[in-house]
């Protein structure tokens, strides 16, 4: 899979993300959810957890872009970071589920992935 194309998935992820948190907040109620959102009503613990993956998604979010753009713009092939993209993109998306479900541990583990396929795209450009 192409760079640009596991970049654009990523991006469709974090839009995902925000679609589930605040949906989720009002309970999937359309009417709270179309409203003007002036009170907001406390938060599952579902809600609560995609609210949490998702900051999480924006935290990592800055390092993946970068080093996307700067493979990107080196003029080289970007298998190798692709790879890493790639293992980065399914690690977010096993991480929400995994953050949704609770399991002990796993959320951690496939974070660690996650930041794994960060280092792989980040080694063949030093």
């Amino acid at each position: 899979m192409h760079l640009t194309t596991i970049i654009l998935l990523v991006l469709a992820l974090y839009v995902a993300q925000i679609f589930l948190q605040e949906t989720s907040r009002f309970r999937f109620d359309l009417k709270g959810i179309v409203g003007n959102r002036d009170v907001q009503p406390e938060p599952s613990v579902i809600a609560a957890r995609l609210d949490r993956a998702k900051n999480n998604l924006l935290e990592a979010l800055p390092i993946f872009i970068s080093l996307s753009l700067l493979a990107l713009t080196r003029g080289t092939s970007q298998e190798a970071e692709a790879q890493g993209a790639l293992v980065f993109l399914v690690a977010r998306v096993v991480y929400v589920l995994a953050y949704v479900s609770g399991v002990p541990w796993l959320r951690s583990l496939v974070w660690l992935v996650g930041m794994f396929g960060l280092l792989m795209m980040a080694l063949p450009m030093i």
